[in-house]
């Protein structure tokens, strides 16, 4: 399996870079089976059936996205420079981070980002760092939130910076702990409207949570895509969600997750076709030839060409009828990506 065989041509002008307004308005291919058909988010109503089970990843994206200034000792004195920093994950001693430019940071150096938020660099990899803050706990999460700006994907990042608008635009409705440096997409396309209008349909919800890492945005460069390791997430399922899946299956009802990162977290915490708790980091890899133990079907946004995502969608369809249902997106005028429209996929 290769990854040229996961490659398509996207016209550039169907990345978006604001999603739609109001959110339910976006547009919805919904592929069951070989059939296609043009929709929006706000008919999932007609849509999902009493009975029915959302799965709803409620992790809370930070600002993760820092702008400092950074600080060292020469023999000319005390020395500065710019420096832009993006938050990857907590570490059990402060938090990995990317930086620009990192060749030229130090161990021991101070990075400050506000009167009140600094840094110290405790360790420095080929790639990444690790930075030790001067606050932890709320006082952290406060200094965080007034300096720090939302994490946008780099295809957004490229064309226009972060702003105010964003930091409700790059948040689900439903964000509860925070933890995340890239939103659940698929989620953003939910307001208390329509998930009302689900509830009084007879659609249920389970939340779940898994801290979405930088590592989703990180390309493939393995040609045999078999051979991809992925980069590793922090999730948990309560014994409550758990329970909830389980008697939805047990009744008949479908496991619709809402995302990849809900759909791979059920699925690193299934066991022989029965969801468990589960508390702990996933590294799972879905692709064709995988075998879904818990999900029926899966609203997800378009994603990019040779990522581990379109293999996964790959995986519970179909690589040839994915191919077909990207074709069709790009020929109407679908947007693309993070900001982009959604997708039902609903496999035979």
């Amino acid at each position: 399996m290769n990854l040229s065989d996961f490659d398509f041509h996207l016209p550039e002008a169907l990345i978006a870079t604001r999603p739609a307004r109001p959110r339910t308005s976006a547009r919805l291919l919904l592929v069951e089976g070989d059939r296609m058909t043009d929709r929006r988010v706000a008919d999932l109503v007609d849509i999902f059936r009493p009975g029915d089970r959302l799965v709803l990843n409620n992790t809370r994206v930070i600002p993760a996205r820092l702008s400092g200034v950074r600080r060292r000792m020469t023999g000319q004195g005390l020395a500065e420079a710019r420096i832009e920093v993006t938050l990857m994950e907590p570490a059990a001693t402060g938090w990995r981070a990317m930086a620009k430019p990192l060749r030229k940071l130090a161990v021991g150096e101070e990075v400050v980002f506000s009167d009140a938020l600094s840094a110290t660099v405790a360790e420095k990899g080929a790639d990444d760092l690790r930075l030790v803050f001067n606050l932890t706990g709320e006082d952290f999460d406060a200094a965080l939130a007034r300096a720090g700006a939302m994490p946008l994907p780099p295809y957004i990042a490229a064309k226009r910076a972060p702003d105010a608008q964003d930091a409700t635009d790059y948040q689900t409705v439903f964000a509860r702990h925070a933890g995340a440096v890239a939103a659940p997409t698929a989620s953003l396309h939910f307001d208390a409207e329509l998930l009302a209008a689900l509830a009084a349909k007879g659609v249920e919800f389970t939340e779940v949570t898994l801290h979405v890492g930088a590592g989703t945005f990180l390309p493939v460069k393995v040609e045999d895509v078999t051979t991809h390791r992925m980069h590793a997430e922090w999730g948990q399922v309560t014994d409550a969600a758990a329970a909830q899946i389980n008697g939805t299956k047990a009744a008949g009802g479908r496991i619709i997750p809402v995302g990849t990162t809900a759909l791979r977290l059920i699925e690193s915490a299934a066991v022989a076709g029965q969801m468990q708790a589960w508390q702990g980091s996933t590294d799972i890899f879905i692709y064709p030839g995988f075998r879904f133990q818990i999900t029926d079907a899966l609203m997800t946004n378009f994603h990019l060409p040779k990522s581990t995502l379109l293999m996964l969608v790959a995986a519970l369809m179909g690589k040839d009828r994915m191919a077909r249902a990207y074709g069709h997106a790009i020929a109407r005028g679908y947007r693309f990506f993070s900001y982009g429209d959604a997708s039902l996929l609903i496999p035979d």
